[in-house]
């Protein structure tokens, strides 16, 4: 079997789809020496993409932003309703095209699809995107859900929105599991965390939020949590606060000050993936109270580090987390605050919770995503 692994329109540093791209990637490698895969990929993010095994072979086609490819290709989708892309993945060698970025790129083409979904935030929270990023996700989200032969969902959230939301057939949709990196482990080794402890300035007792700036991350709220438990003189540490500014990042900062957090709150920006084993085994308890999310992952990584963590009942949270996190209301500033007060000051309770949290993350498996994620390749092969 011949496979287009279709990574056109990827961009390095985009979070949760990065670290999917990635780690599929590298396990379809160490999984798969019989099939041959076509790595399709922009310039820019090829060196994530290259291997040295001779069923695996990458194919350049310049098209990102900007470019003169990116701009004639808009050009003639917009005025001619003609795709260049098509253009330029037609008479592929291949069997089967696995577009694992949510939309079918370009929609149309040949090669039986295999779409990975990873979530429809636009239907839950529309007032959150411009009225223009809104039209594309409805005119490309549903229509490569309808013309993909196999779908992905990364979680049985996305799977059962994909079926009250867009009427897809449940047949064809397989709930793949993100994994949890080795990587990410109880780090013990007291001369690496002093290293890190130093770099960060971590002196006090800490829970971590990692979440990039965007307003479904829920930091306000998560914020004015803090504000009451340190208005009850019952929180003695620090929120730190890791990720890459986006959009709200202005409202975060100005929240910080306006509360008068700014010695129980610091934003650290971005942290190299190298640290946040870390960050997490230093952690008393990890945070993270976003109203949606499609997976989840970072409360995955730092369960597998150890750290007990305390997470919003929402969307695809507590199907990831299972009985091995602390939950909270992520609508209530109050419950969020009281949740977090219990666990901060009761360490037989995080000690118990870091236990159950190695285990839960054992579950993740990036080998086994890779597995499935070939059944699905074979399913719609012999299916043609």
């Amino acid at each position: 079997m011949r496979v287009a692994l279709n990574l056109l329109g990827y961009t390095p540093g985009r979070g949760g789809v990065e670290t999917y791209l990635v780690n599929l990637f590298r396990a379809l490698q160490e999984v798969d020496t019989h099939n041959e895969y076509l790595v399709l990929c922009d310039p820019m993010a090829a060196a994530g993409f290259r291997s040295s095994l001779p069923n695996f072979k990458l194919q350049l086609h310049a098209i990102e932003k900007p470019s003169l490819n990116w701009f004639l290709r808009g050009l003639g989708r917009h005025l001619g309703g003609f795709d260049l892309l098509t253009r330029h993945l037609q008479g592929l060698p291949v069997d089967v095209m696995h577009h694992p970025l949510t939309t079918l790129n370009p929609q149309g083409l040949p090669y039986p699809a295999v779409l990975t979904f990873h979530d429809m935030q636009h239907e839950f929270f529309p007032m959150l995107f411009s009225t223009m990023e809104l039209n594309r996700r409805h005119r490309e989200y549903r229509a490569s859900v309808e013309q993909a032969q196999a779908v992905i969902a990364i979680s049985q959230h996305v799977k059962d929105s994909l079926v009250e939301r867009y009427d897809a057939s449940a047949e064809k949709i397989h709930v793949v599991h993100h994994g949890c990196s080795s990587r990410f482990e109880r780090i013990g080794d007291p001369e690496r965390l002093a290293v890190v402890v130093e770099k960060y300035s971590l002196q006090r007792p800490f829970m971590i939020f990692p979440a990039a700036t965007w307003a479904h991350k829920n930091h306000l709220l998560l914020l004015n949590a803090v504000y009451i438990m340190v208005q009850q003189s019952r929180f003695d540490g620090e929120l730190i606060l890791t990720g890459v500014p986006m959009d709200f990042h202005g409202q975060v900062l100005s929240e910080i000050l306006r509360l008068g957090l700014e010695r129980q709150v610091r934003w650290l920006g971005y942290v190299p993936d190298e640290d946040l084993p870390c960050m997490y085994s230093l952690a008393r308890l990890m945070v993270f109270p976003s109203l949606f999310e499609g997976f989840g992952l970072p409360v995955i990584e730092a369960m597998g580090c150890g750290c007990p963590v305390a997470v919003a009942r929402a969307t695809a949270l507590p199907e990831i987390a299972g009985e091995a996190a602390f939950y909270f209301d992520p609508y209530s500033a109050e419950d969020i605050a009281a949740t977090l007060l219990e666990v901060w000051g009761d360490e037989a309770q995080r000690n118990h919770m870091a236990i159950s949290g190695l285990q839960r993350a054992s579950d993740f498996s990036w080998y086994n995503a890779a597995r499935k994620t070939i059944d699905i390749y074979q399913r719609v092969y012999k299916g043609k």
